[in-house]
């Protein structure tokens, strides 16, 4: 299993980035997938989360109506849509299937001014 997150960055209030998520090692059109977040000092979240074929999607409170998560089974990739950034959303984000224990390296999304 592998897992390698890209698209993150430095971004100021109020603006966007993109996250994927490539999966390898497995059968990604089979699994549910989530992306989590660990800011500084706090526990990993659960940030949003697909079925496998896209048709139920759940997300965290905070980030409903400004994050967008979605997959595409032909490219074995997860994404994320993050709109109106917020400071509170800085954390390294993660993908990951529900019950799985390897994990990527995450990346960096910092939302300053």
């Amino acid at each position: 299993v592998q897992l390698v997150e890209s698209g993150g960055g430095l971004v100021q209030p109020g603006g966007s980035l993109r996250l994927s998520c490539a999966a390898s090692g497995f059968t990604f059109a089979s699994y549910n997938m989530r992306w989590y977040r660990q800011a500084p000092g706090k526990e990993r979240e659960l940030v949003a989360a697909i079925s496998n074929s896209g048709g139920i999607i759940t997300y965290l409170d905070s980030v409903k109506g400004r994050f967008t998560i979605s997959r595409d089974n032909a490219k074995n990739t997860l994404y994320l849509q993050m709109n109106s950034l917020k400071p509170e959303d800085t954390a390294v984000y993660y993908c990951n299937t529900p019950r799985g224990t390897t994990w990527g390296q995450g990346t960096q999304v910092t939302v300053s001014s």
